[in-house]
């Protein structure tokens, strides 16, 4: 039986190389990408508040 260790020095290295490839993947899509889901993203009810 292996038991493999995995250290907290791991998890941060794989952390980091997550976000430099979703930093990566945002930076190659256009501005008007975001604006449209920031435009579609659902706003708070405010019905039946007065």
């Amino acid at each position: 039986m292996t038991l493999t260790v995995y250290t907290i020095e791991m998890a941060y290295a794989h952390m980091r190389a997550l976000q430099e490839l979703a930093n990566r993947s945002r930076a190659h899509q256009p501005a008007a990408a975001h604006r449209v889901d920031r435009a579609s993203a659902p706003r708070p009810s405010h019905r039946g508040k007065r």
